[in-house]
């Protein structure tokens, strides 16, 4: 098996991103040291393990991870149209990364796929880009034992290599769940063409977190001057809860365990809601109901962590679904904690939001095939 061909700063050339990866079925057995880790496609050399600060307690659920050849990939992107972020994709470490999760009093990160993800509109790519992911998270986890989980990357909106990937990551890789961004190609995650990948995943009763996007009509300068975090991505976190719900596959897929990125976004805004939520924020919601599904969903605190959003979050949720999350590099896990305090939680609640929810909903791993 022949190594990727690598530029001057030690990644992949982009004609080297269509071919297959290298040490696939072998990985697990080169994950025995530093040297395995470092023959990772697209991963460099990773720093010394250090161990978490005596206080670090929180568990953060919303937290972001970008190899090398992932980077340079996005720098084309980039070039021919601006990344939001990209600055940050940039200038992120591995040390970098450990050092906010200390201040912040994070003992564990679970790493998952931010925008624009690895669709660029060519599926070999797509599954390169997936894989080199997948690979270098694993990598992060051997080298800071304990420090980090990983939420796989898929490579939809192709269905044969999203199939592919889901076993590979959470068989080989032994990955805690996937990660999913809420749209593909102008396709939201309960689109028709996505169900084969959600009757897999319930199969295996895995984890499910979904990130926010831009759909592919309003990634930038839609409303000029006005960054797509703004409004955008908000909205299409919404127009993926929406789909998933209205189109069944909420009720299709009892069995996996939904975390939706921001607090759920402008859903609580939306008429999709209206009705049911005022008749009946008091009353146990009806089976398979809109309700039941979005008060079963889990939910996590970045670009939220404040008592408007908290609030309104839960009159519609039990604590029990409110999941500690930073959205690291983008803010500090210390930010979002500071918010939080500021947010009307008593400290038993608190308490569950920064660690205990995401313990229980942790302990049932995803299934073997």
């Amino acid at each position: 098996m022949t190594s990727p061909q690598l530029d001057a700063q030690g990644t992949p050339s982009l004609a080297e991103m269509h071919s297959p990866c290298c040490s696939r079925r072998s990985l697990l057995g080169l994950f025995t040291g530093l040297a395995a880790v470092s023959a990772l496609p697209g991963c460099a050399q990773l720093p010394a393990a250090a161990g978490p600060s005596a206080a670090a307690s929180r568990i953060d659920m919303h937290h972001h991870f970008f190899s090398p050849a992932w980077v340079k990939r996005v720098g084309v992107q980039h070039a021919i149209q601006p990344v939001l972020g990209y600055d940050h994709f940039k200038n992120w470490t591995i040390d970098r990364d450990i050092e906010a999760m200390d201040r912040g009093g994070v003992e564990k990160a679970y790493l998952s796929v931010t925008q624009p993800g690895v669709w660029f509109g060519d599926v070999k790519e797509a599954a390169y880009l997936a894989r080199d992911l997948n690979e270098f998270g694993a990598g992060m986890q051997q080298q800071r034992k304990g420090r980090y989980g990983l939420f796989a990357v898929l490579p939809l909106p192709d269905m044969d290599a999203t199939l592919r990937e889901i076993e590979y990551a959470l068989d080989t890789l032994k990955a805690d769940g996937v990660s999913l961004l809420s749209s593909y190609d102008n396709k939201w995650l309960g689109d028709p063409s996505f169900k084969p990948m959600w009757q897999e995943l319930n199969r295996r009763k895995a984890i499910v977190y979904i990130h926010a996007t831009a759909p592919g009509c309003c990634a930038w300068n839609f409303q000029p001057g006005v960054l797509p975090t703004i409004v955008e991505l908000s909205s299409d976190l919404a127009r993926a809860m929406v789909s998933v719900v209205h189109n069944g596959i909420a009720n299709d897929t009892p069995d996996v365990r939904f975390i939706w990125s921001h607090g759920g976004g402008s859903i609580w805004s939306q008429r999709f809601l209206v009705g049911e939520t005022t008749e009946s924020l008091a009353a146990q919601a009806p089976a398979n109901s809109r309700l039941h599904h979005f008060r079963r969903f889990y939910y996590d605190t970045a670009a939220a962590a404040d008592a408007i959003h908290m609030g309104t979050l839960k009159m519609i949720v039990p604590n029990s679904q409110i999941l500690f999350g930073s959205d690291y590099p983008w803010a500090e896990p210390a930010k979002i904690a500071q918010g939080l305090e500021k947010s009307g939680f008593t400290p038993r609640e608190l308490q569950a939001v920064y660690r205990d929810n995401a313990l229980k909903m942790l302990a049932h791993k995803p299934a073997a095939r």
